[in-house]
């Protein structure tokens, strides 16, 4: 289990996020090859990163973790489950660029609020989450 990799492709993602903002401000539909092409590659990120949580760090802390770690766990993994719906959803709706064209507003409204749930929960997980599996 490797929590620096792990917070490596957080980083990855919080710049893809940061990437998509900038060229959402700068027009979706003039951006939207690009938008889509970033879209595709941070899933791509997204997903190793969930396996890597789902076959080593959860199993691991239900393994060889105390009692409040597992609990604390647990929690994050259940919430984990609805910001992993929505973003598959936002991704598979916005991973072409036709699907972008002339959709501005809905794009950014659906970035805007899908984003921002995986952005705050990579937060919590670097501030809250990792620190206690390090000390494991």
């Amino acid at each position: 289990m490797n929590i620096d990799k792990m917070k490596s492709q957080h980083v990855d993602i919080l710049e893809k996020i940061s990437f998509l903002r900038q060229l959402s401000l700068a027009g979706v539909s003039a951006n939207a090859q690009e938008i889509a092409t970033a879209i595709v590659s941070m899933s791509a990120i997204i997903k190793t990163h969930l396996s890597a949580e789902d076959q080593f760090l959860y199993p691991h802390i239900e393994q060889d973790g105390n009692n409040a770690l597992r609990q604390v766990s647990t929690k994050f993994k259940r919430e984990m489950a609805d910001i992993v719906s929505e973003y598959e959803v936002f991704s598979r709706r916005w991973n072409i660029a036709s699907k972008l064209m002339g959709n501005d507003d809905a794009f950014r409204r659906d970035a805007n609020n899908v984003l921002r749930k995986v952005y705050e929960r990579m937060q919590r997980e670097n501030k809250d989450f990792y620190p206690l599996v390090e000390r494991m």
